[in-house]
């Protein structure tokens, strides 16, 4: 005997009771009033009208029933079989729990399996990271050789796609300070993994440069490939900047990229200019005067009977010339003597640093205890650091050695646009010939000698100082003035980056393999192609009625890999008051966009910015719709290809009931942080998007036309705005 489930047993037996029961209810109304009394014979057109409302309310019965059982089984099937693929695809996710036991079981066991799995899989993950700890520790020594060095470093392929650069050469090829307001300039990084080198660089250069490093001819060959070839060229923001190309080889000595090591030269080209100048003004200045000079000269040599009124005369000449030549000289000497000292190599350095740096060096080369009083903390300086500490710690030294003195104090203080250095001591007091003579005798702190002087080192980094008494506090100090430097751009965010102990990712070697001739996008690996994922926030959600963009974020997707680092992120003045029900979901108030650039600078700013990139959105038909309103007013088009991750994720999940972005990154196991602002919201879109692109596989989805004709077959692709 078959063995049946005891539930397919029970909605067997009711079914087939259910349907008794409308077979005699059906009999019993036939056989109505069949009796010989006529009265209570009910008509032929009211039994066969009771019979169809039983059976009426039959079906009724039986489609909610058989609703529910489809609900509770088929279609729960279905969202299972989804959240299983998921969990499949991606580690830490779990299927949800349902209301049908055997489905609710099935569920558990799946968990329980996808617990095991991620044991494994951390297992693996642990040996996989033991065995490349040399690896870590290589591309750590790579992170911070880029990070920290003071050239600009730029690696391209041989079609000028960004393998790598550094911090300093994305702090070289960016706009100046000041230009926040043009469109060329807001949000700009022209650097960017994969993105082209040409947007930075002429093209004809690079060419060139090229040409002469792969066909050299012969011995001249090897010789270019060991010097590399040398160009000049001139940015956008204006510096004039060398630089040197060096051939990348891959197997077989074939040229597979090229390194560009970028100076900037713009101060020593002004420099040169000057100097350029100066020995024109003194040829051109000197001539007039030395000619005048030697025609008197000869004419009291060559005339010995000259009158005395006459030879006083000409002596004049001599002597008005000979002071205008010297004052010439003199302000030609002052102008030369200024880029002299600016020839001298400074660094920027925090002011606070520079007095816990001092506060070591004379301790360790006097025996006097230095202690910081007081610093101003937002203080940069451009000094020869080691000079100067050299010249604190000779001071101190000889405090102690004259004077017995102990205990001196280090104080910054901001002075308009000066920094006031003092070294200040308690007690004895000194003349001021003395004070004099220590800044202007050689210097020797602890075995230590250098022919320079304090006043020196003082001039190299464009200061003053002298000596003062406060007879009130019966204190002395050394003061030394010091021009103040703005804070280097990106300082905050480099601080930001040691605290939490990382260094940017600016290079991807595997992009080695790109080449321009790959096929068209359509064609594409949707795993190869280089994507730009935005969010906007806006004034309201109307954009045909007059709601305008507030905030533009977006970061970039190479080689499947997140760029956190390289981002757009910029407030819009949207011209246009703002509603309260928008200023409650993005918390951008009115005050915030006080000052900020209208979307005439910033939107062809987003546009350089994802250039050549597929665009990503969620629910990319509402911001698409703001973008495409401006066009024809900016002159400028969004024709990138586009994705939406609300219409991809309900090809993936077709039987999930919401594709809200939050719903489909816990499906994903994607944390979200940022919501409701434009950069927050696209990044946590990128994460979702990359979780998106195994599974789009899985279905048999590889290419970007494939991604693309299956958001098309989806009902939310019917929206629009």
């Amino acid at each position: 005997m078959l063995n049946f489930p005891r539930k397919l047993v029970f909605v067997g037996v009711a079914a087939c009771l259910f349907l008794l029961a409308q077979v005699v209810a059906v009999v019993a109304l036939m056989q109505v009033g069949s009796g010989d009394g006529g009265a209570a014979t009910m008509s032929f057109g009211d039994r066969v009208a009771a019979i169809l409302m039983i059976l009426l309310l039959a079906c009724v019965v039986a489609v909610v029933v058989l609703h529910k059982l489809y609900s509770r089984y088929v279609r729960a099937s279905s969202r299972l079989a989804e959240e299983t693929c998921a969990l499949v695809a991606h580690g830490g996710v779990r299927v949800s729990d349902y209301l049908a036991p055997e489905l609710q079981a099935l569920g558990q066991a799946v968990n329980q399996l996808a617990s095991v799995r991620d044991r494994l899989d951390s297992d693996v993950v642990a040996r996989v990271r033991e065995a490349r700890a040399s690896l870590e520790e290589e591309r750590s020594r790579l992170a911070a050789l880029m990070s920290d060095l003071n050239q600009s470093v730029v690696v391209c392929n041989l079609d000028g796609r960004v393998l790598l650069y550094n911090q300093r050469a994305n702090e070289e090829l960016s706009g100046p300070e000041g230009t926040a307001g043009t469109s060329e300039f807001i949000g700009s990084q022209p650097l960017g993994l994969g993105r082209s080198i040409y947007t930075v660089f002429d093209r004809s250069l690079i060419a060139h440069a090229l040409e002469r490093l792969q066909h050299a001819p012969g011995e001249a060959s090897a010789s270019v490939a060991a010097s590399g070839a040398h160009f000049v060229t001139a940015t956008r923001g204006g510096k004039l900047l060398r630089a040197h190309m060096s051939p990348v080889l891959a197997a077989g000595d074939a040229l597979s990229g090229f390194v560009l090591i970028l100076d900037d030269i713009t101060a020593d080209h002004e420099r040169d200019a000057r100097r350029d100048a100066l020995i024109q003004s003194l040829t051109e200045g000197g001539r007039g005067p030395l000619g005048n000079i030697r025609a008197a000269a000869e004419t009291l040599s060559d005339f010995a009977d000259m009158t005395p009124e006459q030879r006083v005369r000409f002596l004049g000449v001599i002597r008005d010339e000979a002071r205008a030549l010297s004052q010439h000289l003199e302000n030609a000497a002052t102008a030369f003597s200024n880029d002299l000292r600016v020839r001298w190599p400074l660094e920027d350095m925090l002011g606070a640093e520079l007095l816990a740096a001092a506060v070591g060096r004379i301790g360790e080369r006097c025996p006097v205890l230095g202690r910081v009083e007081s610093v101003d903390e937002s203080i940069w300086l451009r000094v020869d650091s080691y000079g100067l500490l050299q010249a604190l710690s000779f001071l101190a030294a000889r405090l102690h050695d004259e004077y017995e003195i102990r205990d001196v104090l280090l104080a910054l203080s901001r002075d308009g646009r000066l920094a006031q250095l003092d070294l200040m001591w308690a007690g004895t007091s000194m003349s001021n010939e003395a004070a004099m003579s220590w800044e202007m005798d050689s210097m020797n702190t602890g075995g230590e000698a250098t022919p320079l002087s304090v006043r020196d080192v003082v001039d190299r980094c464009h200061g003053e100082i002298w000596f003062q008494r406060q007879r009130v506090s019966h204190r002395s100090y050394f003061r030394i003035l010091l021009p103040i430097v703005e804070a280097p751009r990106d300082s905050a965010r480099s601080k930001e980056l040691a605290r939490r102990g990382s260094r940017p990712e600016f290079y991807d070697f595997d992009l080695f393999a790109r080449s321009a001739a790959s096929p068209q996008l359509d064609d594409c690996p949707l795993a190869e192609l280089t994507y730009t994922v935005f969010d906007t926030e806006t004034t309201g959600l109307d954009p045909s009625g007059g709601d305008e963009i507030i905030q533009i974020g977006a970061t970039r997707i190479v080689n499947r890999r997140l760029l956190g680092q390289e981002c757009f992120d910029q407030l819009v003045d949207p011209q246009r008051a703002l509603s309260e029900e928008s200023i409650r979901i993005h918390g951008i108030t009115p005050n915030l966009l006080v000052g900020q650039a209208t979307i005439v600078a910033v939107l062809p700013a987003f546009r350089a910015f994802c250039a050549d990139t597929v665009l990503v959105a969620h629910n990319a038909a509402f911001d698409m719709r703001f973008l495409q309103l401006k066009e024809e007013r900016l002159g400028l088009r969004f024709d990138q290809p586009v994705l939406d991750t609300l219409l991809l994720s309900a090809v993936l999940h077709p039987s999930q009931e919401s594709h809200r972005l939050e719903a489909i990154a816990e499906r994903l196991g994607v944390s979200v942080v940022g919501r409701h602002t434009a950069l927050g919201d696209a990044m946590v879109t990128a994460e979702v998007f990359l979780k998106m692109l195994p599974l789009l596989a899985a279905m048999g989805i590889h290419t970007l036309s494939q991604a693309r004709a299956a958001s098309e077959k989806t009902f939310h692709a019917r929206i629009k705005y």
